[in-house]
Formats: structure tokens, sequence, C-alpha cells
């Protein structure tokens, strides 16, 4: 079987090292892609500004040739001569769709509105207004930026009208610019023109208009699509951005616009950036998600083989465990049946010796037994002759015999009894002492003689006394 201990390691470093891959991959990948995409976006931006200036200049010119044609329309020429206005207002009614203005208004010398394309206008006076001032004291068409009552800003071409070489009035063209902005709130980025001063025309943020860039993006509420963009956007990197706008980094570019100073400025947001670019991300990630599933789907597999070859092995050792608990229960079962057997033994043993020893024992019984007898007659005799005090010695002779029987017979019982297992603290004099007791009726039979040398300190050993006494016994 293989060595499974570096296994883990290895398949640990091989996965942190497909995660590194991974990460420097999308790393590399989103900052080239955001790069590029960045430009791509840049160039789409600046084409769209060349686009809308254009067609603002265009706007601005074909507007600035009406207020000429018409300042040399013999209807409205007549109509400021004879002062009879009943069809002028329609007439300028009829030029609105041909010619695309907003509004046309008539003036006579006082900058009364004498005829209008809207009637709701006439008798309205401009007298102070500066496209009326400006078009009497001026030969040429008259470019004017204003402010209506409202705020609103309006943009206007004047042009004064005479009639054999003395004025009769002013005719006023109203230019819609708002066509442009209200197009450019469409897109998701933030437009605006503002003039040589920097004041802001036309913007696709309605609260911007009026005022200067600073001022406008100070502002904290646009609500056009330059906000819904902003907000939605995710940023996944730091992105090189040219402008803050709500605190959000955006890319500004700027354009002149050849007519009185003016210029065009935009911000584009990077949301297209992001997008791309999380998506070609999204796809990569997937794929190395996908790669690394794979990667942990071939490891399980792996390791229910490995599994399964371990539950197989351990069945095996279990087998082997149960019939070594088997073949240990019966040797131990062996064992207790020889233990068993040799504790038999050794009571036969003791038995044997026991029978050898009784002729030793009933001799040694029998001397004690006659001298009783013996001092028991002389005890009696004594007492009839009135003599106690011997007969008192005859007594504690006895008494001696009896005793020392005793012991005798206490040994040959503790002998004959069957030793236990219990081990227990003994001293070994004791033992060796209670053998010779046990022992001296035989040893006096064969006339031998024991010498005993013991210390006068305990012996002390662990063990069965019955056991002990008869190793020593077995050594006469």
């Amino acid at each position: 079987m293989p060595d499974h201990q570096g296994n883990p390691w290895r398949v640990r470093v091989a996965i942190l090292l497909l995660i590194s891959i991974a990460v420097g991959v999308v790393w590399v990948t989103n900052s080239l892609l955001t790069e590029r995409f960045t430009e791509s976006t840049r160039n789409r931006a600046q084409v769209r500004m060349t686009l809308y200036a254009g067609n603002l200049i265009s706007e601005l010119q074909r507007a600035s040739i009406v207020p000429q044609l018409l300042a040399r329309d013999p209807t409205l020429i007549g109509a400021l001569n004879s002062q009879d206005y009943s069809q002028s207002s329609q007439r300028l009614i009829s030029y609105i769709d041909e010619i695309g203005a907003a509004s046309l208004l008539l003036l006579d010398n006082t900058g009364r509105v004498v005829a209008a394309s809207d009637r709701n206008l006439i008798g309205a006076n401009h007298r102070s207004d500066a496209y009326f001032i400006n078009a009497v004291r001026s030969n040429d068409t008259i470019f004017t930026v204003t402010k209506d009552d409202n705020g609103a800003i309006m943009f206007t071409y004047s042009r004064k009208m005479e009639y054999a070489g003395s004025p009769i009035g002013v005719i006023v063209v109203e230019v819609d610019l708002k066509q442009f902005q209200n197009s450019w709130a469409g897109i998701s980025d933030a437009v605006f023109v503002s003039n040589s001063e920097g004041e802001i025309l036309l913007a696709t943020e309605p609260a911007w208009r009026g005022l200067h860039e600073e001022e406008a993006l100070q502002l904290r509420s646009p609500s056009a699509a330059i906000q819904r963009s902003i907000q939605t956007t995710t940023d996944w990197v730091s992105l090189t951005t040219t402008a803050n706008l709500l605190g959000s980094g955006v890319m500004r570019q700027e354009a002149r616009i050849p007519f009185q100073g003016w210029k065009m400025t935009s911000f584009t947001t990077y949301a297209s950036v992001r997008q791309r670019v999380n998506g070609v991300l999204a796809l990569e990630i997937m794929g190395f998600a996908i790669l690394l599933a794979l990667t942990f789907f071939f490891l399980s597999r792996k390791a229910q083989v490995q599994s399964r070859f371990f539950q197989r092995e351990s069945a095996e050792l279990r087998q082997l465990n149960q019939r070594l608990q088997r073949e240990i229960a019966e040797r131990e079962k062996a064992e207790k049946s020889l233990q068993v057997a040799e504790q038999t033994l050794a009571q036969s043993s003791k038995l044997a010796a026991l029978g050898e020893m009784s002729a030793a024992v009933s001799h040694e019984l029998n001397q004690p037994l006659a001298a009783m007898k013996t001092y028991l007659a002389g005890a009696r005799l004594l007492l009839r002759r009135k003599r106690p005090e011997e007969a008192v010695s005859s007594f504690q002779r006895i008494d001696d015999l009896i005793e020392r029987m005793g012991a005798i017979t206490k040994q040959l019982k503790s002998y004959a009894r069957k030793g236990g297992d219990a081990f227990a603290p003994l001293d070994i004099r004791d033992a060796v002492n209670s053998a010779l007791s046990m022992m001296e009726p035989q040893l006096k039979r064969r006339h031998v003689e024991i010498t005993k040398t013991m210390p006068r300190e305990a012996v002390m050993v662990l063990g069965d006394r019955v056991r002990v006494e008869q190793v020593i016994i077995n050594l006469f």
C-alpha cells in the first residue's frame, strides 16, 4: 500500500497553487481588460461629444438664418406699417413647424409683442430685454441668452426689421436647444454646455442649469441616469478617474464648441467598463470554479476508494482480533485448568506427606499420652496422701504435655489445609520454626540434630504461609 502521509499536503499545495493561479489570472485579466475597455469607453464618449456639438452648431446655424428671412417677410412688414396684426400671429404659427423654432415673437418699436406663435404672449413688453435692445442697436442678427421669470434659460436670435431704412420692429426667434439635453438624458453620461464664463446653459441634470461646474458637482441629489449608474455599479478595481461625482470617480472629457466660447463637458461612468470586465471575469471565475469542483470530485472519488480499502482492512483486522481473543480465552481457560490441577496435585502431595508423617506424629502423641497417664496416677496418689502441692506440680506437667500435643495437631491441621491464592506479608522465621516443629518427631526418630541460626530482625516476604512451609518441609 503506498504511503498516504504526504498526500494531504500535496493535495493542499496543489489546491493553493490552483487558487493562486486563478487569482493571478483574474487580476491580470482585470487590469488588461479594464485598461482596454476604459480607452474604448473614452473614445466612444469623445465621438458622442463630437456628434452632440455638431448637432448643436447645426441647429444654431440653421436658426440664425430664420430672423434674417422673417425680417424681409412682406406680410409682417406690412402688418407693422399698418398696425393690423390680425393675421400676423397665424403667419408666425405657420412657420413654427417649418423652421422648428421653440417660438416666434414680433415686437414693435416700443418692445410690445404684437404677434406671437403663442398667443398668450401677445401684449407683453420686452423693451428692457437684451435681445430687443441689442437688436435695435445692431443691423445684424443678435444671439442672446436670457432667463425668464421662472428662471428658465432662453436662447434667442433677434433682428431689427426696417422699412425704407427706418426701424419698424424686431423679430425674435427662440431656438429649441432643450431638445438636445432631453436626448442626452437618455444615456448614462452627464453632459452640460457652458458659456465662456463657465455658466451652465444646457445640462442633463436640471439642477445644474445656471450654475458653474464646481457648484453643480457639489449638489447631492442629481436625479438623472448618471446617479442611477453610479449607485448600481460595483467597482471591482481602482479605475483612473478624472473627476468626482457623488463621491465616485468618473471620466471627465471636454470639447470646444466653435460658438461664442462655448464648451461641452461630459462625465462618463465606468458602468459599461465594469460590466464588460465583470462579464469576462465571471466566465474566468466560473471556469476555475468548475476546475476546482472537478479536482474536489476526483479527490472525493479517490478518498472513497481509499475508504473502502481501509474498511476492508479494518474488517480483516477485526476478524483477526476476534480469533486472537478466542485463542486468548482458550489459553486462559487452559491455564486456569492447569492451576486447578497444580493445586490438586499439591494437595495430594501434602496428603501423601501427611500420611508419611502420621506414624511419627502418633508416636509423638503416644509418648505425652503415656506420660500424662503416669502423671495422673501420681497426682491421684498424692491427693490421697494429702500432698496437694506435689499434685499441682503433676497437673502442671500434664498441662505442658497438652499444649505440646495441641501444637503438634495444629501444625498437622495447618499443613493438611489447602492453601489460598491470596498472598499476605509473613515472617520467614515463623515459617521455618513451624516447619521444624512439624518435622521434629520424624527428625528425632532419624536421630537428626537441627542447628538454627536466625536473624534478630523480622524477615518479611509476601506469599502463602502454607506453601512456604511446604517448600521448607520438602527440603528435609
